[in-house]
Order: C-alpha cells, then sequence, then structure tokens
C-alpha cells in the first residue's frame, strides 16, 4: 500500500471543509483574483465610455465662433459627429468583443484540456493586458485615433480574454470535488464581481487624469497578475502528488489528528485520460440546455455590465464618477446570491430548481428597478437586488453548473473535459451577450425602453431551467451528491 501524509484543516472544522489544505487555498486565491484583475480590466472600458465618447466628438462652441484650422490638426481625433455615432461605435465594439470572447471560447477550452492550463492561463492574462494597454493608454499618448485599429485590437483582446474562465474553472474543478461545490463555487465565482467593483473604484479614482490612465493601471495590475500566476499557480493536486481529492473507489481515508492517511490500493496507476471531442462535450447531458439558458441570461447581466454606469449618467444627469461607483451595487448583490443560492443547491442537492425560482423573483425585480426614482440610495438598494436574482444565477452557471457537467458520470473514463465544457456553455451564453448590445445603443435615450427589453429576454433562463427540471431523463443528472458526515 501507497500512503500519502496530507495536513489537513485543524480536527474542529467539519463538513467537506476538512479535506481542504494550503495548496487548495493557494489555488482558491490565485484563480480567484486572476479573474478579478481581468474583469477589472475589462470593467474599465464601460466605466470611460463617456470619457472616449467625448474626446472622439468635435468640442461644443458657441454657434458664432469660427471653427478651428486647419481640420487636420485640431480635429484629428473627431471620429464621429456627434455623441450618438460615437456611442453607436461603443456598441459596436461591445458586439466585436462578445462575438470574437465567444468563439475564443469554444476554442480555449479544447486547447485548455490539452495543453497546461497555467501556460494557457498566463498566456491570456498577460497578452490582453499588453491590448488593453495600446488601445486605451499608447493610441491617447500619440493620439492617434483610427476605427480600424480599435475594432482589431478589440476582436484580439477578446480571443485573448477568452482563455482565462475556461482555465480557472478547470483549475477549481481539479482541486474542488462535488462535496460543497455550490457554496465554494458560488464564493469564488464572486471574482467577476468583485473585479467590477475594484474596475470601478480604480477607474473612477485616476478618470480626473484622463481615461487612458484608468486603462494603465488595470492593464499593469492585470500583467503582473499574468506573471504571478505562471510562477505560482498549481493546476492540479497531481502536481503535489495528492490524488484523495478525486474520489476514487478502494480508497480508505484513516484521520489521525490533523493528518489524513490516505491508504490507496496496489493497482498501477491509471494513464492520464484523454480530451474528448468538442462535439461529444456538447451532447453531454444538460450542456445544451445550460447554454441556452446562459446565453439569455447573460445577455440581460451583460447589458448591466456595458452600459449601466454610461445610462446612469446620461439618464439622471449624475457625474460619471458617482455613475461609477453607484453600478458596483450591483454586482454586490450578484456576490451574495451567488454565495447563497450556490448554499441552497448544496443543502437541496439540485441547482436548477434554485436558479428557475430565482430567474422569476428576477424579472420582479427589473420592473422594479424600470420606475427606480433618480434618489441613489433607492437606485443602489434596487439594483443590489437585481444583481441578487440575476448576477447570482449568472455565476453559479458559469462555475459550478459547468464544473458539474464537467465532471458527469457519463464522462467516467474520460475526465478531460472541464476547459471544454466550461468553454460552451460561457461561448454560447456570449453569443447571446453580443446579440443584444448593438441594439441597445438605440435605446440611449431611456433606461425604461432597455429594461423592458431586458425583461422579455429575462423569461428565456427559467423556461429552460424549468424544462431540465421537468425532464426526467435529465433529472439524474441535476441530482448533486451530498457528502454524508
Amino acid at each position: 500500500l501507497s500512503l500519502l501524509v496530507t495536513p489537513v484543516m485543524s480536527s474542529p472544522c467539519c463538513g467537506f471543509l476538512a479535506q481542504y489544505t494550503h495548496h487548495h487555498l493557494v489555488a482558491f486565491l490565485l484563480t480567484f483574483f486572476s479573474y478579478v484583475l481581468l474583469h477589472a480590466s475589462r470593467k474599465t472600458f464601460s466605466n470611460v465610455k463617456v470619457s472616449i465618447s467625448a474626446q472622439w466628438t468635435p468640442s461644443v462652441q458657441n454657434a458664432s465662433s469660427p471653427a478651428f484650422s486647419p481640420r487636420e490638426t485640431w480635429e484629428k481625433n473627431n471620429l464621429f459627429a456627434d455623441s450618438d455615432e460615437a456611442t453607436l461605435f461603443l456598441g459596436v465594439l461591445d458586439t466585436i468583443f462578445l462575438f470574437s470572447y465567444a468563439v475564443g471560447l469554444y476554442m480555449s477550452g479544447v486547447i485548455g484540456d490539452r495543453m497546461n492550463l497555467r501556460y494557457v492561463l498566463s498566456f491570456g492574462l498577460c497578452g490582453s493586458a499588453i491590448v488593453e494597454f495600446v488601445f486605451g493608454t499608447l493610441t491617447e499618448w500619440l493620439q492617434f485615433y483610427n476605427i480600424y485599429l480599435y475594432c482589431g485590437l478589440w476582436v484580439l483582446n477578446g480571443l485573448l480574454q477568452s482563455a482565462v474562465w475556461p482555465c480557472v474553472v478547470a483549475v477549481m474543478g481539479n482541486w474542488f470535488g462535488k462535496s460543497g461545490r455550490g457554496f465554494v463555487f458560488g464564493l469564488w465565482s464572486a471574482c467577476a464581481s468583485v473585479g467590477n467593483i475594484l474596475g470601478a473604484f480604480l477607474a473612477s479614482s485616476v478618470l480626473k487624469y484622463g481615461y487612458e490612465y484608468a486603462f494603465l493601471v488595470t492593464s499593469v495590475l492585470q500583467f503582473a497578475g499574468g506573471v504571478v500566476v505562471f510562477f505560482g499557480l498549481l493546476t492540479s493536486p497531481k502536481e503535489v502528488g495528492e490524488y484523495w481529492s478525486e474520489t476514487k473507489e478502494g480508497s480508505e481515508e484513516v484521520c489521525d489528528g490533523g493528518y489524513y492517511t490516505i491508504q490507496q490500493g496496489d493497482e498501477e496507476p491509471r494513464e492520464t485520460p484523454k480530451a474528448i471531442g468538442f462535439c461529444q462535450a456538447f451532447c453531454l447531458p444538460g450542456v445544451l440546455p445550460y447554454s441556452l439558458a446562459y446565453a439569455c441570461l447573460k445577455l440581460v447581466n451583460y447589458s448591466f455590465f456595458f452600459w449601466l454606469p454610461f445610462y446612469l449618467s446620461r439618464n439622471f444627469g449624475w457625474k460619471e464618477a458617482q455613475a461609477d461607483r453607484l453600478s458596483v451595487w450591483y454586482d454586490v448583490g450578484g456576490i451574495i446570491g451567488g454565495t447563497i443560492q450556490g448554499l441552497i443547491s448544496d443543502c437541496m442537492g439540485k441547482r436548477a430548481p434554485v436558479l428557475a425560482v430565482s430567474l422569476l423573483l428576477a424579472m420582479g425585480a427589473l420592473v422594479g428597478y424600470s420606475h427606480s426614482p433618480p434618489d441613489q440610495v433607492v437606485n443602489a438598494a434596487l439594483l443590489a437586488t437585481t444583481g441578487f436574482f440575476i448576477g447570482g444565477p449568472s455565476n453559479m452557471i458559469s462555475s459550478a453548473i459547468s464544473a458539474d457537467l464537467g465532471r458527469q458520470e457519463a464522462l467516467r473514463g474520460s475526465q478531460e473535459a472541464l476547459a471544454t465544457v466550461t468553454g460552451i456553455v460561457d461561448g454560447t451564453g456570449s453569443i447571446g451577450a453580443a446579440a443584444g448590445q448593438v441594439t441597445h445603443t438605440r435605446d440611449r435615450e431611456s433606461t425604461h425602453s432597455l429594461l423592458q427589453r431586458l425583461l422579455r429576454v429575462g423569461a428565456g433562463p427559467s423556461q429552460c431551467l424549468w424544462s431540465e427540471i421537468g425532464s426526467s431523463k435529465q433529472l439524474s443528472m441535476i441530482q448533486i451528491p451530498l457528502p454524508v458526515y
């Protein structure tokens, strides 16, 4: 018998938390903060849209004032005739990013299951940071403005950022088993919302110096995070000789004080399982309905992500920095919602019923927010409520449920599917989000009309999940085995 003695948390810790070591904590924190930094950089673009729009359009002058000449010198930054055209182009950039991000997710998930996750993750973080620096900072320093350059950079940015999410979910899936996955992933999936909050505060803090400095700060932090991940992340317990985190038949755990002694059988170690194909992963039970549900849900969630600060500033007349800070309450609600709903799903042993009920309540929250008065306190409370019922389910589908789907019984004998399944779910969601971005710019005069559209779209995820609950064929898939203590 081969013996493994692994230090664990002290005996007063009960339940599934007792099996975690400091390696689990390091993996949790590194993947968490790597995506925090990525989302902070991504959020920067939505936080400075008003400033970018003003930079790309002519300055307001008195009607009697003569135009500056020569035009090539004084108006070389004027890419558009007015703010409406600039706003439409900002929506086009959002769509370009999301479509390239979606395509990249389908590819990077497959790549992540076939290459070292640490290399792919670090490359995505550092490469995206460089592109964002060129897009927002270098072009402004050089006073070089070009529509085609902006589009090309944002396509590249979407492809590079797509490498991050499937990899971090796969790493978390390797380290954390089914026991308590809803709570652990619900807490961990707050990384996107924490990144949004960090990005909003960083952008609002340096915006007075120019929007280029918002891009500079977040891109430098993201690049540094990529370097730390490259040198410090362990992608699997196997890298430190720990095999006990994965449930194996014939293994016996003996608790002795503060240590677990893992006794493994005498059989030869199994060969490294091969990654499954893209089409095989897409046909796995539950992947299609959850992908379609996430497509509708991410459209709603990313409409708030990309346009909330802009609409708060335009419709209520608040300063851009105030709108940035107020928008974080949506993410605060998402953090709380993902954690609580994940814990409830662990207790129930099912994910879909919790999500379906939450999304039904989300439609009521959207109705309430569409009638929000121009009061910042009331607006913040309604935003937090909306984030709880929309951001929470979004976090769960993209993390805990993706990990469940990538580790289900149908994959026994071929376990390398986590990154591929995550890429499929998030990629399909990004296509849905991209489809709605340009149309949202046409409603820039009215937040109410935008929220009415989001309310109609928000019914989609509930229908997909209720059909998933009612399907006896798929019911076993959404049953989450609970540990017996």
